[in-house]
């Protein structure tokens, strides 16, 4: 009797642990652990170190689904976004990119509005909203960009006077005002406190600040600094081989390419390693392989710049702004037939065999490889990043056109946009303007005696191609300024 009271007392315990959750019924599925928020974070910043930046942005925002009220997290993640719009080549890409940064910003300062960091890297990243050749037509919403992003800065002063990212984020906010003595004063302070060793940030501003006043060679040590505290952030890279071939031009212009190429060579260092880092952690960026492309075509070496333009086409083959930047490789090549397919996919778009001829291929076949597939691109419109594709195409057109193969309708469209882009934004093109006004004249020159039944001149391409040299190519948009 004992031993089935002690049976009938030991059932009704285990039913009330089973009903209290403390017992698992035996065929119940395991329960999936659950990951912290600590984990996501880690991962977010170990990305970002790791130079995948998309990656830690992802991993921030896992954090934020469990914790969602972290305003440190808010921040954190606003500022990797911003920095993920270097990665971008393509002026869309790029406002979104630093309209979502925006966003996640000033939920971290409606959630601690008092909190220094917070308000410094809001600044931080209305200052980079305030980009005048993402907004070429809206000057005042740039304006209004900058004045908040001063306020910010000063509120996150106030806040804390020894945050250094503050200081640093005033200093690069002061230089886009061109406020060149107030931003060294500010970037100086920054410096001096002891946590700037540790701060890409500060490096990166101070090179930057260095790289606008034309010191080129400090800027380059500068850069070298911020590299070694985010080795694996290949836009650092990018900069510094940038300043290296600024150098390298102008010592080309005094003494000729011969003179000039081993500090190219040494732009192509930053550069190829920037490649290598993106290869190692499988990030797929043309950025790298459009500056060694730039870098070639500045040397004359069109074959090897137009192959890495092509190289950065297999990781984005819809990207316009890079048919663009192949057709000016082309052009500059002397090879305007070939040129004007990348022109049209770039400003016109295309789809088909036009696709594949814009990357350089005589027709499309899938059965030769993905990169023979055919591709839909539609066109970049006309603005201070993508004017040079219009005017260039233009002059082809213009150029090439003959009684039996009269390009002059489609190329007098495209000076129509160029003249009304220029009318439309004269600030915007204050130093090349008269440039590209010379080289459109000179193509509806062409194309007028075409009308009268004479043979069009090639004086428009060689005029146009001199401009593009001069043009220099920016490290990631091309630009109209001589």
């Amino acid at each position: 009797m004992f031993l089935w009271v002690m049976l009938i007392l030991g059932g009704v315990w285990m039913i009330q642990q089973i009903n209290r959750g403390e017992i698992k019924p035996l065929f119940d599925a395991t329960p999936t652990p659950t990951r912290s928020v600590d984990s996501f974070l880690m991962e977010g910043e170990a990305n970002f170190t790791a130079g995948d930046v998309g990656g830690a942005i992802t991993a921030y925002q896992e954090a934020l689904e469990i914790n969602p009220n972290d305003a440190q997290t808010w921040a954190e993640l606003a500022r990797i976004q911003a920095y993920s719009s270097e990665f971008l080549i393509v002026d869309d890409a790029k406002i979104t990119r630093l309209t979502e940064a925006l966003e996640s910003a000033n939920k971290a300062v409606e959630l601690a509005p008092e909190n220094s960091f917070v308000r410094a890297v809001h600044a931080f990243v209305l200052d980079w909203n305030a980009n005048s050749l993402l907004y070429p037509g809206d000057p005042q919403k740039v304006q209004k960009f900058l004045i908040d992003a001063e306020q910010e800065a000063l509120i996150a002063l106030q806040l804390d006077n020894t945050n250094t990212l503050a200081l640093a984020y005033y200093a690069e906010i002061l230089l886009d005002q061109q406020k060149w003595d107030q931003a060294q004063q500010y970037i100086d302070q920054a410096l001096a406190r002891e946590d700037s060793d540790q701060l890409m940030d500060v490096h990166r501003i101070n090179a930057y600040l260095l790289e606008t006043l034309g010191d080129y060679n400090l800027a380059i040590t500068e850069y070298d600094k911020a590299i070694s505290i985010e080795p694996n952030f290949t836009f650092l890279h990018r900069r510094a081989g940038a300043n290296y071939r600024t150098l390298a031009f102008a010592i080309a212009n005094r003494e000729g390419v011969e003179a000039a190429r081993p500090t190219y060579e040494k732009s192509l260092e930053y550069f190829e390693r920037a490649a290598r880092i993106n290869e190692q952690i499988g990030v797929n960026d043309p950025g790298p392989y459009l500056s060694i492309a730039r870098t070639y075509s500045q040397l004359g070496e069109f074959f090897i710049a137009a192959r890495n333009a092509q190289k950065a086409l297999e990781f984005q083959p819809t990207n316009a702004d890079i048919y663009g930047q192949l057709g000016v490789i082309y052009f500059r090549s002397r090879n305007y037939e070939g040129s004007i397919f990348s022109f049209e996919c770039a400003i016109r778009g295309c789809s088909g065999d036009t696709s594949c001829q814009g990357r350089g291929l005589e027709k499309c076949n899938p059965d030769l490889g993905p990169e023979f597939e055919e591709h839909t691109i539609i066109g970049l419109p006309i603005a201070p990043s993508t004017i040079v594709y219009y005017y260039t195409y233009g002059s082809v057109l213009a150029a090439l056109s003959r009684p039996r193969d009269n390009k002059c309708p489609d190329a007098m469209q495209v000076f129509s946009e160029v003249r009304a882009e220029l009318n439309a934004n004269p600030d915007a093109y204050s130093d090349g303007r008269e440039t590209i006004i010379n080289i459109i004249q000179a193509g509806e020159t062409i194309c007028a005696s075409l009308a009268e039944d004479g043979l069009p001149s090639s004086a428009v391409v060689d005029e146009a191609a001199t401009s593009t040299a001069e043009a220099g190519m920016s490290d990631l948009t091309a630009t109209p300024t001589p």
